[in-house]
């Protein structure tokens, strides 16, 4: 099962992750190459521009000086080889035509030794630029990218600037450069580069990726893995808490989930021991005097007793469906109390009064383990307002526990008193005690002391459950104290109103 949640829940988060990751590298390599091929074509049509302005200037100079003149040869070697070192300045093809858009002016029209070919320029004798190109050319410089209306085979870079004589446009300069193939090496580097870069720093990131991904499910999976054996009833497994490395980082929401699963897990493990527990006692409770009622019962159906010891064996009967009767009440009392359909009804009552009368109920049972009781004669009335059945309860499961739990010739202390605010009620009585590691959970549901340290086994742990449930639904609280082999004292208060 961890390995399936490890291929499931870990492939997810690691896949999710790294797919974010690659795709802001895609993102970004996109994003530069754009940016630098930008930036490159405009630095390139900006050299163009500059460079076709210079030549345009140039030839209006040249020409302007010696256009009709017999030195006109002269001013075709300057200009063509004005031409020729600016072309290979900026890796362009500069050239320039007249205004029908054939081409008179270019850098192979000059020999190495500056001697001019004869006839038409063997590389642009066949370029003829359409009208509409050359009439919008005439007019200002112009920038751009095409094939000059389809005289180049591919798309490149387009300048033009009109050479202008005494205040009139005689020729135009172009400059034109292929795209693709000056682009293509410029952007294949810095792709290199960044590829490299970016395979590098995905490494990296997909290692750091897998652990941080194999360190963050974990605990869930090891969750997955202990809620499998906690379905068995088993409910040992514990998930670990790894601390940060990183003092400053502290607990993140996983640790905290960690903690809530081991608290919840030691609740449930606590909860199953005292169910366990539970069932137990309440088997023995319901057997033990059922055994007795059915075995009295035929021994006077079969005449096995006698006729005169009847009513004993009958008044043995009685007490202990009494008690058969008071433990499916406590059940009953617990269920409705955690569903919340236990309604309160208050009334004002003497709750001394209630001490004494609940007292008088053990009166046979003190009698004959020869108990004091003290604290009887200093009690004065307190009237609180509550659930007297409630609240009755709470005291009879007290008193019963201080009757069952002293040994004999032993003490019972009870007290009430009353404040501003509220009544407190103390039931002390001497004996075992009971262990300080015990005392925090007798008030919990289901929760027996140790048998071996008790006089009386009886009961399903569920009195003092019932009583904390009871006092805190009336808005007080209680609380044990106890001194091994010395007493075990509680103490409930309620509020005045």
């Amino acid at each position: 099962m961890a390995r399936r949640v490890r291929s499931g829940l870990f492939r997810k988060y690691f896949i999710v992750t790294i797919s974010i990751i690659l795709a802001s590298f895609v993102f970004i390599g996109g994003a530069l190459l754009f940016l630098v091929s930008q930036l490159w074509m405009n630095e390139k049509t900006a050299l163009l521009n500059e460079n076709v302005r210079s030549v345009a200037q140039n030839t209006s100079d040249v020409l302007e000086s010696d256009y009709l003149g017999e030195s006109g040869r002269g001013s075709v070697i300057v200009i063509c080889n004005s031409l020729m070192q600016i072309s290979a300045a900026v890796d362009a093809d500069v050239f320039i035509t007249n205004l029908s858009g054939d081409v008179v002016y270019c850098k192979e029209l000059l020999q190495s030794n500056m001697a001019i070919y004869t006839g038409n320029c063997m590389v642009h004798n066949q370029y003829k630029i359409p009208q509409e190109i050359m009439k919008n050319s005439r007019k200002t410089v112009f920038s751009g990218t095409g094939d000059l209306g389809g005289v180049l085979h591919n798309i490149h870079f387009i300048v033009s600037a009109p050479v202008v004589v005494d205040g009139e446009v005689v020729a135009v300069v172009f400059a034109t450069q292929p795209v693709v193939e000056g682009l293509a090496p410029y952007v294949g580097a810095i792709f290199r580069m960044f590829f490299f870069a970016t395979l590098f720093a995905f490494a990296i990131t997909f290692i750091i990726v897998y652990m941080v991904s194999s360190r963050l499910t974990r605990p869930l999976r090891e969750m997955s893995a202990a809620a499998k054996q906690y379905a068995t009833g088993d409910f040992s497994k514990r998930i670990s808490i790894r601390r940060p490395r990183i003092r400053i980082l502290g607990q993140d929401e996983t640790d905290e989930l960690v903690q809530a699963f081991n608290s919840m897990a030691q609740a449930l493990a606590s909860l199953e021991m005292s169910r366990r527990s539970f069932v137990a006692n309440v088997s023995h409770e319901l057997k033990t005097p059922m055994t007795t009622i059915g075995g009295f019962i035929d021994g006077i159906l079969d005449g096995t007793i006698e006729q005169e010891k009847e009513q004993q064996y009958l008044k043995v009967v009685s007490d202990e469906v009494k008690r058969l009767s008071r433990l499916v009440t406590g059940m009953l009392n617990m269920s409705k109390l955690e569903a919340g359909e236990l309604d309160i009804k208050p009334q004002k009552f003497d709750i001394s009064e209630m001490l004494f009368r609940t007292l008088l109920g053990f009166e046979q049972v003190i009698e004959k383990k020869h108990m004091e009781i003290r604290g009887l004669d200093s009690m004065k009335a307190n009237f609180v307002t509550a659930d007297k059945d409630m609240i009755n309860q709470v005291v009879y499961n007290l008193i019963d526990n201080a009757v069952k739990f002293t040994p004999e010739g032993g003490y019972i202390d009870i007290s009430s008193k009353a404040d501003a605010e509220k009544i407190i009620v103390k039931i002390r009585n001497s004996g075992k005690g009971i262990p300080s590691e015990e005392l925090d959970k007798v008030f919990e549901r289901f929760y027996k002391i140790d048998k071996s340290r008790s006089f009386d086994v009886k009961g399903a742990g569920m009195g003092l459950y019932l009583c904390k449930t009871i006092i805190e639904l009336h808005g007080g609280q209680i609380i044990a104290r106890s001194e091994v082999e010395e007493y075990t004292e509680f103490i409930f208060q309620l509020p005045l109103v």
